[in-house]
């Protein structure tokens, strides 16, 4: 069926594998500040507040810029900020519509606590309220499902670190250099790619019919994230995620009771740049668990650095989800039960 191109473009009415194939150029996005005038005063903390795919670029900004950042880095993901949010905080707004409504309150209470402010957004109330404000912003590119754009907002959200002086300009640099490798990597999924020589599509059969579980080590939790945000969103399947080690302290126990015959299918997310005993958990978690769940199934994350592997994975997890939804035999783009539920709230 995958290697169908009439049950593809069926499918697929609305061109998310040519979204996906195309994902690499958002690498080179030119993130332009927009209303770029502030006080200079000194951020001693960074909050982000965001739901969803929105939320996804900043997870990956806090591991993979840990080692840049010397102030806290929090992801909110709710209506409310931390009561310590203050003059000296940074707070960034990002929903891709504009909309969403946990993140317009929590742009309200930044400005009522007097933090700086700016927001990532294409559209909607969040770009309406930076532009009455003076608020610096970012107007993302438009049309893109949230899951989808998540290096659009990435080199987004680190333009604004930089504007705002809490870090040098090479993280957004780094992130425009993997865009070549990014195109050559990622080419292989392509729709036109038969499944014999299409990881993507041989993985997306691994997972048809299944509940997939997918595991990552700490410094890559955001891109198992994302996996199961892909799963539910575009194959509109149930999917779990966790990470390492903190899987072995619980979940790991929970695995125990389960007959191998359970509907699930496990895919390890694993990295050069994982902790080495973390590289040993992984082994020896599946090797104990022999018969009591699926064997795992290991997904090696490419790339020559931590961000070529954030990125490799975030891609990947997009083909598979896709060529799963056509499996599942439903459109992978929209996502009308959330829409519902917005316009119920």
């Amino acid at each position: 069926m995958l290697d169908d191109q009439n049950v593809l473009d069926q499918r697929d009415p609305d061109g998310a594998l040519t979204i996906a194939a195309e994902q690499y150029t958002q690498a080179f996005y030119d993130a332009k500040i927009e209303q770029p005038e502030h006080d200079g005063r000194e951020i001693t903390r960074i909050v982000v507040a965001g739901m969803g795919g929105s939320a996804l670029a900043a997870l990956l900004a806090k591991s993979w810029l840990r080692n840049w950042l010397t102030v806290p880095f929090e992801v909110v993901r709710s209506y409310d900020l931390p009561g310590y949010v203050d003059a000296s905080t940074l707070v960034i707004a990002s929903s891709y519509s504009g909309n969403t409504e946990e993140t317009v309150s929590a742009l309200a209470q930044a400005r009522e606590k007097g933090a700086q402010t700016a927001v990532l957004a294409s559209g909607g109330k969040l770009l309406d309220e930076a532009r009455e404000h003076n608020i610096s912003y970012v107007q993302l590119p438009s049309g893109f499902q949230p899951r989808m754009a998540v290096i659009y907002n990435l080199r987004a959200l680190t333009a604004v670190l930089i504007h705002f002086g809490v870090m040098d300009s090479l993280p957004y640099e780094a992130i425009a250099n993997t865009g070549k490798t990014l195109q050559e990597d990622t080419a292989s999924w392509g729709r036109d790619v038969p499944t014999s020589q299409n990881y993507a599509k041989q993985l997306a059969l691994l997972a048809a019919g299944k509940t997939p579980v997918v595991y990552a080590s700490n410094k890559l939790a955001a891109v198992a994230y994302k996996w199961k945000i892909s799963f539910n969103e575009t194959s509109k399947n149930v999917a779990f995620w966790n990470e390492y080690p903190e899987f072995n302290h619980n979940e790991f126990m929970g695995w125990g009771s389960h007959p191998i015959e359970k509907p699930f299918v496990i895919f390890d997310l694993v990295s050069a740049f994982d902790h080495p005993q973390i590289q040993k958990r992984f082994e020896i978690s599946d090797r104990l668990l022999s018969g009591m769940r699926p064997k795992a199934n290991r997904i090696k994350l490419e790339g020559i650095g931590e961000l070529d592997s954030m990125l490799w994975g975030s891609i990947l997890a997009d083909f598979v989800s896709i060529y799963l939804a056509i499996l599942n035999g439903v459109n992978p783009t929209p996502v009308p039960l959330i829409e519902k539920l917005k316009k119920e709230l």
